[in-house]
């Protein structure tokens, strides 16, 4: 898609956009969308300052979330830290009823990953404008990861985790529309374990998941898209019939995770 003219940015927001896809750039696909071609500032709700209801209501979920240590709704948001290909179509396979792996659908793979650079370079952008600074620099409570220097110097809001991983699911669930609920099940708890680890607060995660449908919605409208979307059904649907399944039992237990409360 071409880049089409848009209504003026503020230049902050242009100089930190520039700054946000040099940080986030890396070796892979190019993105269906032109750097630039979105501006999602008027669309994902400002980041709450810590005055305002949703930032004291960020600090309270928060506090609630670290009763979580140790249990096996941790132990889960652990294993969704690790964002990689292998590990999402891995955290996916139980809500998809099928294992699926990089190597068994390289088209889905580079289809989800293609449209997550979209969606994630999205998101740093916003990161960079508000730069809201991480809840476990600021409050107590043991978190799933050690917070280092490069943790430290990210910002909170909105969410690139779960702006990724709210990718994976609307995109699976178009692929394996029979599995839709499962799977989006899946991406907002996935989301959720961001929470659940201390990384990020509600509010940002919230936003992360409005960024990543935002940009979607406009990613849709490429045909190369919409090619990737049936190549994608057609190596699963062959992939379906192989009978290449996850484990019942894990999935059993998968399934009590994603649809308890971590709120209460």
């Amino acid at each position: 898609m071409k880049l089409r003219s848009a209504m003026a940015r503020t230049g902050a927001l242009v100089a930190l956009a520039g700054a946000a896809v040099m940080v986030g750039a890396q070796a892979g696909p190019a993105p269906f969308l032109d750097a630039g071609y979105l501006t999602l500032v008027d669309v994902v709700p400002p980041a709450p300052i810590p005055q305002e209801p949703r930032g004291q209501a960020d600090r309270d979920v928060h506090k609630a979330t670290r009763a979580l240590e140790n249990s096996e709704r941790w132990s889960m948001a652990v294993a969704d830290q690790a964002g990689d290909a292998a590990s999402m179509m891995r955290a996916f396979g139980c809500a998809a009823r099928l294992s699926i792996t990089p190597q068994t659908a390289p088209r889905t793979a580079a289809l989800i990953e293609r449209a997550s650079r979209d969606v994630v370079r999205e998101a740093n952008e916003l990161r960079a404008y508000y730069k809201r600074r991480r809840l476990l620099l600021t409050e107590s409570g043991a978190t799933c990861v050690v917070p280092d220097d490069s943790l430290r110097m990210s910002y909170d809001y909105p969410s690139a985790d779960a702006a990724r991983g709210w990718s994976w699911a609307l995109i699976l669930a178009e692929i394996l529309h029979e599995r839709a609920a499962p799977i989006l099940a899946r991406g907002r708890a996935y989301g959720e374990s961001g929470v659940v680890c201390g990384t990020h607060s509600m509010s940002a995660v919230e936003a992360g998941r409005l960024t990543a449908s935002t940009t979607l919605a406009v990613v849709r409208t490429e045909q190369s898209y919409a090619d990737g979307v049936v190549a994608a059904r057609n190596e699963l649907t062959a992939l379906q019939r192989s009978g290449a399944m996850p484990s019942a039992q894990s999935c059993a237990s998968e399934e009590l995770l994603v649809t308890q409360p971590i709120f209460r």
